[in-house]
């Protein structure tokens, strides 16, 4: 049916009808529009399409493990990924290279002081990942703030105009590789008065130095630090074509590493089997030594019970002991004491009786003495008699020594002393 055969009411309805389909129309494709775009900027974000992205490369031996598109990781946390994968060309002494990407602002913990790339196992079926280490101190490997290269009185003018934005960008050292100002001093500080005998001694390439601005960032890496021998500076990048250089330490693949492994268990096999033989000669040596141990424990537990009794007495006899006087007792038997008892009794009456004798016998013998003493007394030619008679004995006794017949019989023999030396003995009335 055409339009212009309805009635004004028909056409009216209508209109407002494709206008209120329009409108829902308009909305769902505005919706689905804000939708997919918060999709992929959500995605975006996600993936770190937004953030600044430091380009870097290392070598490795192998690439068995790596893909594109791994995840780089840092401390357990995803910071990039692995864009690019190469073998080097025929000759070269390096294998495989690997090119990744590090996001901000993780690339800013990758200091020469210490940072470098791991290759490790990162499961049991030959998977591998590359981890990226921090660093503590030296320089950082990238940085955002653009470097330039000057001549010392550009570099003088800059920082003239401008003395707390400029800084270096290199290790400035002297004619012998003594180091005299590091990389982030202040331009300043190096054309300063004090430093100027320094900077005389100073060897610059070309008479050039790389200097950065500190004031200036860039939402790019636009250059690296040239860590090659003879170098020591930042290297500016070249767009889309530069790569930073980071060391590798790589550990084998899982397949290698089970290969070795079955290699030295493969090599040690008859070891093992020698082992187990003996082992099993320990073991029927064991088991043997068992059965002998309870032959003995029922050798040993039928003495036991033999024992008891003897236990038993031994129980009765410590019995008796204990109580007052068992030992004498046991020892002498039930008698015994009586006997003892008796014995001291008659020696305590001897010990008296001795005591009364001895005193009897003293009182005799004072008696005696004292007598002989009165005798002494009563006679005072006594002595007078006694001594003469010991002289008298004594002349005859010498009288006989010179008598020709008795002379032999008193003879003395000489000792050390000579016969001069010994005085002959004379009778008393030649003295």
């Amino acid at each position: 049916m055409a339009l212009q055969d309805l009635t004004p009411q028909l056409r009216t309805r209508l209109s407002r009808m494709e206008r209120a389909v329009g409108w829902f129309v308009f909305l769902a494709t505005a919706l689905l529009l804000f939708g997919f775009g918060y999709y992929i900027y959500h995605t975006a974000e996600r993936k770190g399409w937004f953030k600044i992205k430091a380009p870097f490369h290392t070598f490795v031996q192998s690439s068995a493990g790596l893909s594109v598109g791994d995840p780089v990781v840092m401390m357990g946390f995803p910071v990039g990924q692995i864009t690019r994968i190469h073998a080097q060309p025929p000759g070269d002494r390096r294998n495989v290279l690997v090119e990744f990407e590090v996001q901000a602002d993780y690339f800013r913990y990758l200091w020469t002081g210490g940072s470098y790339a791991k290759v490790n196992s990162a499961d049991f079926l030959g998977k591998r990942q590359l981890e990226v280490t921090r660093a503590t101190n030296g320089y950082a490997i990238v940085v955002t703030q653009p470097v330039s290269i000057h001549t010392l009185d550009e570099a003088r003018n800059l920082v003239s105009a401008a003395p707390d934005d400029w800084q270096l960008a290199q290790d400035v050292f002297d004619v012998n590789s003594n180091l005299l100002f590091h990389a982030y001093d202040y331009l300043e500080e190096m054309f300063s008065v004090t430093n100027a005998p320094l900077l005389a001694t100073a060897n610059f390439e070309s008479n050039s130095i790389y200097i950065f601005d500190n004031k200036v960032n860039r939402n790019h890496i636009v250059a690296s630090w040239d860590g090659r021998a003879g170098a020591h500076h930042y290297k500016i990048f070249k767009p889309g074509d530069d790569t930073a250089w980071l060391r590798t330490v790589e550990t084998p693949p899982i397949s290698d590493q089970l290969q070795t492994m079955v290699s030295q268990v493969q090599s040690a096999l008859p070891g093992i089997l020698a082992l187990t033989n003996k082992l099993s000669t320990v073991l029927d040596n064991a088991a043997s030594a068992t059965s002998n141990l309870n032959t003995t424990l029922l050798s040993a537990s039928s003495t036991l019970v033999a024992a008891q009794p003897v236990v038993t007495n031994l129980a009765v006899i410590s019995a008796q002991l204990r109580e007052p006087g068992g030992p004498m007792v046991w020892a002498l038997g039930t008698n015994g004491n009586d006997q003892i008892q008796g014995a001291l009794t008659n020696v305590n009456s001897l010990l008296v009786n001795t005591d009364t004798n001895l005193a009897a016998i003293l009182i005799q013998l004072a008696d005696i003495t004292s007598n002989l003493n009165a005798q002494v007394q009563a006679n005072t030619n006594m002595l007078g008699g006694i001594s003469k008679a010991v002289t008298d004995a004594d002349d005859l006794v010498q009288g006989l020594k010179r008598h020709w017949l008795l002379r032999s019989a008193f003879k003395v023999k000489d000792t050390n002393a000579t016969a001069s030396t010994v005085q002959p003995l004379l009778p008393p009335r030649m003295r």
